[in-house]
């Protein structure tokens, strides 16, 4: 009963198939769709899932629970562990009432089906419809992973069901009906985000990574990758995050800084090399902050979803903003010191160790957490928005476009992660300038000690809510070229480190 739910078209027939079914198809229409457009779409498609959501729904109160298909699914001959049922049910709950009504079952279903077929496309090496044991080998060995020949015999035997040694896509969606797919391992690879792309801002959610990527220790290679990728994109882009920084402290109405007048300043004071001021410890609290957000964010996991390999959007982003809130805390007085660092004059300071002496001298412990509380606050609009916009981007592209294989693409990953970066960035942008200003006040001479909320009233009152928004023109200036470097290095230094790329 369940198998004859969904369509039993072959999704890929092999090349003297297809040929055959071309050259008969003039004879016999029913060639082109074996069903005859009973299961794939025809009228009694709605009748099959109506009878299936019936024979599921043993307490016939119109909704599917954890226990109805436990039952259900028990009596069909299909065992499923609870913690596997409450998955389906949080996939496809769309109304969050703990349960599926028949709409949202058949919309699970066809989602469902759809990623079945992205993995067994993937898996399908050889595109003749079938997987067998060298083509599972090749899959996990990209992965990472190298199993024996006896092992991949024995993850065929568990779906095939005609003794082929092959799995057809009947055998492999009727194996995983019904079954939770929320972590296919080439999505996750394919669309990694905050390892790759790097903006200046280190406040994004962190990537997953599948179970093999942790197991192999791939992991730390693309952590090594996105580290050094953001070193090269800081650095050539370090001019306009400096110029930013001096228009978010210094521009004002009387004082209205351009880019071209910012950048004649900054070479007239102190030189070309000037440009590049407090870049060698922007570059230098990338490893420390990832490490710690990476390992905040995995015992995080644990915490907020328990079993799960992989958690949803709402857990992501409090497990993210969490662990970049541990991570920030962490390193804050690098910021600090980079803000200080950039804003000084020729011959101010003779390098970061006199620059953190000196403030510690006349200003005490305090001064390396000014700021700290709207850059925190900071976190959850720019973590929240950047993974909202990027989730929503990347299911977009899957749902429309991904037939055969889950890789977006160099240019549509780019344009994924400039948009969802420049979404965030302008959604904390305020708060950004705010925790600028505070670090940067001992450097102002004169300037008297300020509160977060007493400088917001400040700039509102006196510059408007423009105010808010100075240097925002040199910051999105180097968005694109900042993801286009991190994701060219990030590809290169993981050739060079030995990750498998497929």
């Amino acid at each position: 009963m369940v198998s004859s739910v969904l369509c039993r078209c072959v999704a890929s027939p092999p090349p003297d198939a297809a040929a055959a079914a071309s050259s008969s198809s003039a004879s016999s229409p029913a060639s082109v769709d074996p069903c005859g457009g009973a299961v794939c779409g025809g009228p009694d498609h709605q009748l099959r899932l109506w009878s299936l959501f019936q024979t599921l729904d043993v307490n016939r109160d119109g909704g599917l629970c954890v226990n109805d298909l436990a039952v259900g699914l028990r009596r069909l001959g299909l065992h499923r562990t609870e913690g596997e049922l409450r998955k389906i049910v949080q996939a496809g709950d769309k109304d969050l009432d703990g349960q599926l009504d028949f709409e949202e079952f058949v919309h699970y279903l066809q989602d469902h089906e759809k990623k079945l077929r992205l993995v067994f496309k993937s898996l399908d090496k050889k595109n003749d419809g079938r997987i067998d044991a060298q083509e599972i080998m090749q899959s996990l060995r990209d992965l990472g992973v190298k199993i024996s020949e006896q092992q991949a015999e024995k993850i065929l035997k568990s779906m095939d069901k005609n003794g082929t040694m092959t799995i057809d896509w009947n055998e492999w969606r009727d194996y995983h009906l019904l079954h939770p797919v929320e972590n296919i391992p080439e999505i996750i690879l394919y669309w990694k985000h905050s390892t790759i792309f790097d903006v200046g801002e280190n406040l994004t959610v962190p990537d997953e990574f599948t179970v093999e990527e942790r197991q192999t220790g791939m992991w730390w290679r693309h952590l090594v990758a996105g580290g050094g990728a953001g070193a090269v994109s800081r650095t050539c882009t370090a001019p306009l995050d400096r110029l930013k920084v001096l228009m978010q402290v210094h521009a004002s109405r009387s004082n209205n800084m351009c880019i071209v007048g910012g950048f004649t300043q900054m070479i007239r004071e102190g030189g070309a090399k000037s440009l590049w001021r407090g870049n060698g410890i922007n570059v230098l609290k990338i490893a420390p902050e990832s490490a710690i957000k990476f390992m905040a964010y995995e015992q995080i996991k644990r915490l907020v979803g328990s079993d799960q390999e992989t958690l949803r959007i709402h857990e992501r982003l409090v497990a993210g903003s969490l662990a970049g809130a541990i991570a920030q805390s962490s390193i804050y007085p690098m910021e600090v010191l980079k803000t200080r660092m950039a804003l000084r004059k020729t011959g101010q300071y003779s390098g970061m160790l006199d620059c953190a002496r000196k403030i510690l001298a006349r200003e005490g412990m305090a001064a390396f957490y000014k700021g700290y509380v709207p850059n925190m606050l900071g976190i959850i609009p720019y973590a929240g928005i950047d993974l909202a916009v990027y989730e929503t981007l990347k299911n977009a592209w899957l749902q429309r476009y991904a037939v055969n294989s889950a890789d977006p693409g160099v240019f549509v990953l780019l344009a994924c992660g400039t948009m969802s970066s420049t979404c965030g960035q302008l959604a904390s942008y305020p708060l950004a300038l705010v925790r600028t200003r505070m670090q940067a006040q001992a450097s102002i001479e004169g300037a008297p000690e300020v509160t977060m909320s007493s400088l917001f009233r400040q700039i509102l009152r006196t510059e408007g809510a423009f105010g808010l928004y100075r240097g925002l023109a040199p910051n999105f200036m180097k968005v694109i070229p900042a993801v286009s470097i991190s994701y060219v290095v990030y590809e290169n230094l993981k050739i060079t480190l030995g990750v498998q790329s497929r």
